[in-house]
């Protein structure tokens, strides 16, 4: 008799325990915008599951970042589709990309990016952190889509760029009257630096951007595409 006892209040105490535990392993739904970077097909249908499961479409900007929407990670990666309709026997059939978060991230701007010709999934993604603290207003980030090295000097930065990463640029402060700044980029050739941009830019407090470091198809030097984000994070 004491025996059964003794398990009914382990029972008693383990259930909410375990009820605790799967409440804290549910994935938080986490909030994204996105842009598609994609010079040869600049437009494309691709869906995410919100929070509550159901498939939406990503409305796309040209040169911009979409509307805000929630998404739920899945084992720690953001996922994307190709399909609205997704079959639950094979969802891997309809993965258009994936790509690992932050752990505890609550928002994030993903550059979505072709994959190489004939590959699957289809697309590649960038994950910037879009919260105050991990890219706060005034900042901008530069993502590299080259396989060199590059560099970007703005007013009195000067950032080196690794291929494929992406690097925080701070505040620009060394601006003049009307808040601007000269802001070049350049790309190693052997063992020399060629400038490829070069350009004046207004930098203000409550505005962000990001620099897109890329080569378009049959271009004889690499390029800069520029996303202005006026949300405050």
């Amino acid at each position: 008799m004491i025996f059964k006892h003794s398990l009914c209040l382990l029972a008693l105490f383990w259930l909410p325990t375990a009820v605790h535990a799967q409440q804290k392993k549910a994935p938080a739904p986490i909030q994204i915008r996105a842009v598609l970077h994609d010079p040869v097909h600049p437009t494309a249908e691709l869906f995410l599951t919100d929070q509550k499961g159901a498939v939406v479409k990503i409305e796309f900007r040209p040169i911009d970042l979409s509307s805000p929407q929630l998404t739920v990670p899945i084992n720690g990666s953001l996922v994307l589709y190709d399909k609205a309709v997704i079959d639950p026997e094979k969802p891997e059939a309809s993965l258009a990309a994936s790509c690992k978060i932050p752990p505890n991230a609550k928002k994030g701007v993903i550059i979505v990016l072709p994959g190489p010709p004939g590959t699957k999934p289809a697309y590649r993604m960038k994950f910037i952190d879009d919260s105050a603290k991990g890219f706060p207003a005034g900042e901008s980030r530069v993502v590299s889509l080259l396989a060199v090295e590059v560099g970007i000097e703005a007013g009195e930065h000067k950032l080196p760029i690794h291929p494929g990463k992406t690097v925080r640029v701070p505040p620009v402060k060394k601006v003049d009257e009307y808040n601007m700044a000269q802001t070049n980029f350049h790309y190693l050739q052997e063992k020399n630096w060629i400038v490829f941009t070069e350009r004046q830019l207004q930098f203000l407090d409550d505005f962000r951007r990001i620099f897109i470091v890329h080569v378009t198809p049959g271009a004889l030097q690499p390029t800069v595409t520029i996303i202005v984000d006026t949300t405050t994070p």
